[in-house]
């Protein structure tokens, strides 16, 4: 510890506020909090520390900067945003360092609805982030058909509108707008839309749709048809957006669901946001994080990051486990909020314990896109095999796979093959066909079984290394005579599955029941790739080995006919029904004039 350190340390303040860590070079690497920054930072130079992560960051501090708050609560906005601005090493970071899009509604006469990333503290109600630009687009477009609110971005004032600065365009004509730049709506009507606009932006459109009823029943009272058809066919529209939202919740409380998948240095976020039992919107951002970061860290990070200034704050959190500083976060929470708010951890089996792992699958999915598309960008594996290794829950990455089928004909000529794929593609130069020697009748279980131990009793012999996956086509039956195989021949590590026709099912081994792949899983096409090569090359090899049967028992019956020229007869013509119905000249240009009687004589006898 340097001279000028040493210095600071004994100056801190004991007030609440915001310091900051300083490496060598004059870069903040962390920024930190506290309601006694004196006995908080002087904690981090003790000797017996015991985080790794820690010790590395206090080994890199050069100086220190500290700004005094007046509270715990201005301590932690500062705090998050200067995270956001300099992204210190060792805090929690937002991964995609743009700024997500909100939805506007802008602080005039004639209030604007559109999207932006750029926010300003002039009045405006801002509503997001949709981290799913796609989702906020959907209610764009919802605003637009069903609200009168208007497209055009003039300044529109009372002076502008009575000097007539601005003429109606199309929207206007084809009753979309109704005419605010000339003055052809009241500012409290067209005010009414916007408003009716901000309940459904907040998730109450049940609570907008009762209102609407009732202004329909009263325009129909008052013989106001015109009026009255107008809000109905804005119910309908109403009713159908709401339809598309799944009911999840018979709690008709407002409250959000926040849960966080983790490995190495990704977080995977997502935030269920529930409002009249409904699931109006799903949040997903990605944070970075040191190796070892504490979960409770984690969440609190989540909290601080969502949870700005433009969000609205619900009832309750749900959440898998307590944030650190959760005290403070509460504080800081209701300070923003209409309602109290309050952290719900749930223990045992609720509706809530339900939507919290409903909300974990959605991370845990997330985290292992994010995983599959760095593996992408990297270029270092096929993405495909990258999510073969994750659908089958396989310990490495499935380069080489080696595929078995049998095929007979009611248990004549039965045989086997055996396919290669390498890094996702087949190598033919590694096939393998196989003629079933100690199987009689048609018994695919004991002839998947004498394949396996064939195949892999050469593998033991030559000190071959085993494929990373080893694929039958077959469901239990064959997948279990497989692995007897493979046990009996003292095999221990080794991958293997099946993959049953009927259905598409896969199973592993020890499962009795298949696991479940999605039917537009690229791992599962690609596996439906490779089982039906390994049943096209078994049954190629099978119709070769049942020809030749043939030619055999036909053509080499006839006397002076010889194996080789059946095989010419076959190979040239086709096959046995069309060397049959061969006229004598046909048959001539392949075998001479003799033996082309011969034959012609043999099959045309009256």
């Amino acid at each position: 510890m340097n001279d000028n350190l040493k210095d600071k340390l004994e100056n801190i303040p004991t007030l609440p506020g915001v310091y900051q860590f300083i490496n060598e070079k004059g870069k903040i690497i962390y920024v930190g909090k506290a309601k006694n920054l004196r006995n908080r930072i002087r904690s981090y130079f003790q000797k017996n520390l015991d985080s790794p992560k820690t010790i590395a960051l206090v080994n890199k501090i050069n100086d220190i900067e500290v700004i005094v708050t007046d509270s715990e609560i201005e301590a932690l906005v500062l705090e998050n945003n200067l995270i956001k601005e300099f992204k210190p090493r060792y805090n929690i970071n937002l991964k995609d360092d743009k700024s997500f899009p909100y939805i506007k509604v802008t602080n005039e006469l004639f209030p604007q609805v559109f999207a932006t990333r750029n926010i300003e503290k002039d009045g405006s109600k801002y509503f997001g982030p949709y981290t799913d630009v796609k989702n906020m687009k959907s209610s764009l477009r919802l605003i637009n058909k069903i609200f009168k609110i208007r497209s055009c971005k003039y300044d529109l004032t009372k002076d502008s509108i009575e000097k007539k600065k601005f003429k109606v365009c199309l929207d206007y004509h084809i009753k979309k707008c109704e005419g605010p730049c000339e003055g052809l709506v009241s500012p409290e009507r067209y005010n009414l839309y916007v408003n009716q606009v901000i309940k459904v932006l907040r998730g109450k459109t049940d609570e907008l749709i009762n209102e609407l009823e009732q202004q329909m029943i009263d325009a129909s009272s008052n013989l106001e048809f015109e009026k009255a058809a107008e809000i109905r066919d804005r119910i309908e529209q109403l009713y159908v957006y709401t339809s598309r939202q799944k009911v999840v919740s018979t709690d008709l409380s407002e409250k959000d669901i926040i849960s966080a998948a983790y490995e190495a240095k990704d977080v995977s976020a997502t935030i269920l946001n529930i409002r009249n039992g409904k699931l109006v919107g799903k949040k997903q951002f990605f944070l970075t994080i040191e190796e070892g970061t504490e979960e409770d860290k984690i969440y609190s990070s989540i909290i601080k990051f969502y949870y700005n200034e433009f969000v609205e704050i619900p009832k309750e959190i749900i959440i898998e486990v307590e944030p650190d500083e959760k005290e403070t976060l509460l504080d800081w929470l209701n300070s923003k909020a209409l309602n109290k708010c309050q952290f719900i951890i749930p223990q045992k089996q609720s509706e809530a314990k339900s939507l919290l792992n409903m909300c974990k699958q959605n991370a845990q999915l997330a985290l292992k896109e994010l995983q599959l598309q760095k593996m992408k960008k990297e270029g270092n594996i096929p993405f495909v095999l990258s999510a073969l290794k994750r659908d089958l829950h396989l310990n490495n990455i499935p380069k080489t796979i080696e595929c078995f089928d049998n095929s007979n004909l009611q248990g004549s000529d039965a045989v086997a093959s055996m396919v290669v794929f390498v890094d996702g593609k087949p190598k033919k130069s590694l096939y393998r066909k196989f003629i079933i020697k100690s199987v009689i009748g048609p018994d695919d279980f004991a002839s998947m079984k004498e394949i396996i131990t064939r195949r892999y009793s050469k593998v033991i012999e030559e000190n071959q290394p085993l494929p990373d996956l080893i694929m039958v086509d077959g469901g239990k039956g064959q997948l279990s005579s497989a692995i007897e195989a493979l046990n009996e021949l003292g095999l221990k590590k080794f991958e293997i599955i099946g993959l049953a026709k009927r259905l598409e099912e896969v199973f592993l081994p020890n499962q009795s029941e298949p696991i479940n792949i999605p039917k537009t899983s690229s791992s599962l096409k690609l596996l439906q790739h490779i089982r039906d090569e390994a049943h096209r090359f078994a049954i190629t090899f099978h119709r070769e080995r049942r020809s030749k049967r043939i030619i055999n028992t036909e053509l080499t019956s006839i006397k002076g006919i010889g194996n080789s020229l059946a095989q010419k007869l076959i190979s040239t013509i086709g096959s046995l029904e069309k060397i049959k119905s061969s006229t004598l000249e046909e048959l001539q240009k392949v075998v001479g004039k003799s033996k082309a009687q011969i034959i012609y004589n043999h099959f045309n006898k009256e």
